[in-house]
């Protein structure tokens, strides 16, 4: 079954804004929370759809893949740019975000039962999530890469795994919120009553305490340590885009959930190279002779050295093209082309037997400058004729 369209999803245009599709997605998400349709099977797939196409359309990077490439733009790796791959998210990780655009307590009241269920589960605090940030060249971009990254962080205690205590009988249930993890206080007002729900301040919101810590990590389930983190990169990424790694962040506080680790990608200065999308241009410099009677010569690419021909008479300025010496585009979005950018050297300090010969040339026919009209044409329409 194909996928809808976003726009459709959220009912609005393409050019709408990033308000517009906030209030869209809002008034969607409320209308279909399941905790507000309990009777309605379809609610619960409908409110995952409305989120699915926000995540895409509030980032514009992604909006911008979407609108050139579809579904396959944004959905074809798992968990790039930290929007791809929203089959996997759970519906927690939903309402976590939703709280985190609209408000903590913009599921409370009678339909805010799932936030609470899920806080009475936890046994732990979560970890918090950490930012890094690598340095690419452009050979890693173009192909993509596995690289290894020594992360300091909050690692797992290996001496209670995690639990904080010297063993499972350490445990006893909190008498305070009597293992529920919060505590209520309920006020009377002239509107009625009113319930106040808090962590519970003696076990922290887990619901038990712990008798006999234990001695490696003083019962916070975690200590600072270093861990060695695999990462892939995919072949076609830009400077300015992110990948989160779930779960590689800090580890949790007494078995609480780890968080996620995103890490930024910063694109190196290329010694030969300059990108433009998943294009890349060299600049060649030629002698005189060798650009008025035509040379091969060689020159870098992405994936070592190759020949190019030059024809005789060819002009400064002028665009070369090879095809399919670019990078690799992002999901799989095609190849891009190397194009070479014709520069004549023009020496400055001449012999005396090379200003003769110069001077002899200097009243031939053929080097008289004809200034032809090239129609006022710039750099990017010489590019427009390379391909035509």
């Amino acid at each position: 079954m194909s996928k809808r369209d976003y726009y459709e999803i959220l009912g609005v245009s393409k050019d709408a804004s990033q308000d517009e599709i906030k209030k869209a997605y809002r008034k969607k998400a409320m209308k279909f929370h399941p905790d507000r349709n309990t009777d309605d099977p379809k609610a619960e797939e409908k409110f995952k759809e409305a989120s699915e196409a926000y995540e895409v359309l509030r980032d514009e990077q992604s909006r911008q893949r979407y609108d050139r490439f579809g579904h396959q733009g944004v959905n074809g790796g798992s968990g790039f740019g930290g929007r791809g791959g929203f089959e996997n998210v759970g519906f927690d990780d939903i309402f976590s975000r939703f709280s985190e655009i609209f408000g903590a307590d913009i599921f409370g009241g009678d339909f805010g039962g799932r936030g609470r269920s899920r806080r009475r589960r936890s046994t732990g605090q979560p970890g918090s999530d950490m930012k890094l940030r690598i340095e690419l060249g452009l050979e890693e971009i173009a192909f993509g890469t596995d690289k290894k990254l020594k992360v300091k962080k909050y690692v797992t205690c290996d001496e209670c795994n995690g639990t904080g205590a010297e063993t499972e009988d350490d445990f006893e249930t909190c008498s305070t919120c009597n293992g529920m993890g919060e505590v209520r206080q309920v006020h009377k007002t002239m509107l009625g009553q009113m319930v106040n729900v808090q962590p519970c301040p003696d076990c922290n919101g887990e619901g038990r305490i712990i008798r006999n810590k234990c001695p490696k990590c003083n019962g916070e389930g975690r200590y600072k340590g270093e861990e060695t983190v695999q990462l892939r990169v995919p072949s076609g990424v830009s400077n300015g885009n992110y990948i989160t790694l779930s779960g590689q962040g800090n580890a949790g506080r007494r078995g609480g959930e780890a968080g996620d680790l995103v890490v930024l990608i910063e694109e190196k200065e290329h010694e030969h190279f300059e990108r433009d999308g998943n294009d890349i241009y060299y600049d060649l410099v030629l002698s005189v002779p060798d650009a008025v009677l035509g040379t091969e010569v060689e020159v870098p690419t992405l994936k070592g050295k190759a020949k190019i021909k030059v024809d005789e008479g060819t002009q400064p300025g002028k665009l070369l093209r090879m095809s399919e010496k670019g990078i690799h585009g992002l999901h799989n979005s095609g190849i891009g082309d190397q194009f070479i950018r014709v520069n004549v050297y023009i020496p400055e300090n001449l012999t005396d037997e090379e200003r003769s010969h110069i001077e002899a040339l200097r009243g031939q026919e053929h080097f008289h400058a004809s200034n032809k009209d090239d129609g006022g044409k710039g750099f990017f329409s010489k590019i427009k004729d390379v391909f035509t």
